[in-house]
């Protein structure tokens, strides 16, 4: 093609697009098509018609806003009518503010026209009242009312001066009510300072059908626990119902039948505990998607190179080192499969690994604040941290570890010599494909994000970090850095153990806001007297025959008020060791039978799906002596350390 061809195209072309231009423009302005006449939908079937399509379009909507309008209103177009109507809005919301700040009242203080009387209640455990009515009444009429705060503390203000006959009540549920007067002094004080101290008052508790309700409520809910009839979390569910039923409709009737709001029911929940055990679960579902488990799993047998007994060992401490870093839970969830595969390779019976391990679980997680529930319970509520747990328990751990080391090779011996050595090739290799690197770039970023989750749990308590936020905030960088699907994650999350814990700890408020837990407390606290040895025994040997008998997640979370009021009244429990008794107790107490804790009824539950029954009896057998073995040896650390 030449120049001077090159031109002529060029220009027939330009005038092609005016001609169009125009046409559309024209058309526009005398009857508004809502799409391009024949002609230009013609030129858009090729290519360069598209384009020629495109800029006429563009030309005709600069030619339809400069058009003269019709006469008559005209629709606006939806932006230009938000954008006219966001200015006088946003003008009008600053001005809105601007009064609301000048000419808000300034609340007044004591001395301006208000006397303030303030003061704390508890109750005989002196612990804080919270939500207690504070009632003034003068000449017969009320002239002022407060409630008090979470730390039991209330701050009356009252017209100055007061009155000579002044009164002043406290009212609260399940507390017997009181009255108090000012004595002539006590109001000359009020009028010259305008203010008024109060030492601490005593509400004493008050025995009210409420009581009796939600004292039988949590019973039924420990024997359906027991009984298995309902999965745990319902029977926990269902008692948080009960409470709630008895408390909206049966109170309009009777006062006595009031055992706690909702809003009360908020403040028991333990959200500390909540989100420390979600992400737990969530590092863990990441980390179980790579393999990493059943790799460790099948690295343990070669490392045994056939010896049985050595392999039982492995896998116990194996067992127990991924309890203390995540849950026994979790690890037991994680190592039963892998450890049923390897059992039935070796032609031996797999309870002769899964009772073993699942012991050496519940032993331990306590070494640790993430190792257990009931540690987490404990942690959150005792203000321990991670390296509490580590200084003041791991020693015990261990040596509680050797020693049921011991009794499992005693009471398994005939099992594991019975036993050949060496695996057929094919089920070693099909082991050795189970137990694949599934995800190597996955395992590696979550193993960065763990250790500085494990870093931040021994250092965090110096940056003021809480380990629920450390868990939390170290699950959603693993989620966004390993990029993992959500979906999946949250299916992984065990939100019936979340649910557990809710209905847990409003079951066991119901109980504290009744007053029961402070007459346990009460009647252990004249049992143990002053003596702290006595306390350590008593609760160490008290929480484990318990817990074998109730759950010990929910025997641990009614047990921390009685713990915290002992701790206050003798002298020398200062130093939390009661609170270890309780961890060591309570989770060692969970291999004392089948109930005892949530890792046995997952263990079992596997093994059963897999075709090998763990009857309640069998596990009786073996763990019971195995938790007076362990408890009695981590007792005489205890008592050594405190």
């Amino acid at each position: 093609m030449g120049t001077e061809d090159a031109i002529a195209l060029q220009t027939a072309w330009s005038r092609r697009r005016a001609e169009l231009v125009e046409a559309y423009g024209a058309t526009l302005r005398a009857t508004r098509p809502a799409r391009l006449p024949a002609s230009t939908q013609l030129a858009a079937v090729s290519a360069k018609g598209r384009l020629i399509c495109h800029f006429a379009l563009a030309q005709a909507r600069r030619l339809r806003y400069n058009a003269p309008r019709r006469v008559g209103p005209q629709p606006e177009e939806p932006l230009s009518l938000l954008r006219r109507a966001a200015r006088p809005a946003l003008l009008a919301l600053v001005a809105i503010v601007v009064a609301a700040i000048l000419f808000a009242p300034t609340p007044l203080a004591a001395g301006e026209g208000e006397a303030a009387i303030t003061g704390r209640l508890v109750d005989p455990q002196e612990q804080p009242v919270t939500r207690a009515a504070v009632t003034a009444v003068s000449g017969g009429e009320q002239i002022g009312e407060a409630e008090s705060n979470p730390d039991g503390s209330f701050q009356l203000l009252l017209p100055s001066p007061p009155g000579a006959d002044l009164e002043v009540s406290f009212k609260r549920p399940h507390f017997e009510p009181q009255q108090w007067s000012p004595t002539p002094e006590q109001i000359d004080t009020l009028e010259s300072c305008g203010s008024l101290h109060l030492s601490d008052i005593t509400l004493e508790p008050r025995i009210t059908a409420g009581f009796w309700i939600a004292a039988a409520t949590f019973a039924g809910v420990l024997v359906l626990i027991v009984q298995e009839r309902l999965h745990n979390t319902l029977c926990a569910l269902l008692g948080m119902a009960v409470v709630f039923v008895i408390s909206y409709i049966g109170s309009p009737f009777s006062q006595d039948l009031f055992i706690l709001d909702f809003e009360s029911a908020l403040n028991y929940i333990d959200f500390d505990v909540i989100f420390l055990v979600m992400g737990m679960m969530i590092v863990v579902s990441i980390l179980e998607e790579t393999g990493v488990f059943q790799w460790l799993a099948y690295w343990s047998y070669k490392a045994s190179r056939g010896r049985i007994w050595i392999l039982s060992i492995i896998l116990m401490m194996l067992t127990a080192v991924c309890s203390a870093l995540f849950d026994n839970v979790t690890t037991m969830l994680l190592m039963t499969p892998i450890s049923l595969q390897i059992a039935v390779a070796l032609g031996l019976n797999p309870l002769a690994f899964l009772i073993p391990e699942v012991l050496a679980s519940n032993v331990g997680g306590i070494a640790t604040l993430v190792g257990t529930p009931t540690n987490i319970l404990i942690g959150s509520y005792a203000g321990l941290s991670f390296n509490d747990f580590v200084v003041n328990l791991t020693p015990g751990v261990l040596l509680a570890q050797v020693a049921l080391i011991g009794y499992v090779q005693f009471r398994f011996r005939k099992e594991y010599h019975a036993v050949g050595k060496d695996l057929s090739p094919a089920l070693e290799a099909k082991l050795a494909e189970n137990a694949r690197i599934s995800r190597p770039m996955a395992l590696r970023k979550s193993g960065i994000v763990f250790l500085g989750m494990l870093l931040l749990f021994v250092t965090g308590e110096q940056f003021h970090l809480s380990p629920a936020v450390i868990a939390l905030v170290g699950s959603i960088l693993l989620l966004v850095w390993v990029q993992a699907d959500v979906d999946e994650i949250v299916r992984a999350v065990d939100w019936t153990t979340i649910l557990f814990f809710v209905g847990l700890f409003v079951c066991v408020g119901a109980l504290q806001e009744v007053g029961l837990i402070g007459q346990i407390a009460v009647f252990l606290g004249q049992v143990v007297g002053d003596s702290l040895v006595t306390a350590i025994v008593l609760v160490t040997y008290g929480s484990a025959f318990l817990s074998a008998v109730v759950a010990n997640i929910p025997f641990s979370a009614a047990m921390l008020p009685v713990i915290a009021f002992l701790s206050r009244s003798i002298p020398e429990a200062s130093n939390d060791a009661l609170f270890y008794a309780l961890s060591v107790g309570a989770a060692m107490g969970g291999n004392g039978s089948l109930i005892g804790a949530s890792a046995n009824l997952v263990t079992v539950g596997i093994a059963a799906r897999a075709g090998y029954n763990i009857t309640v009896k069998t596990f009786i057998k073996y763990g019971l002596p195995s938790m007076v073995i362990t408890v009695s040896v981590a007792l005489l650390w205890l008592l050594v350390r405190f």
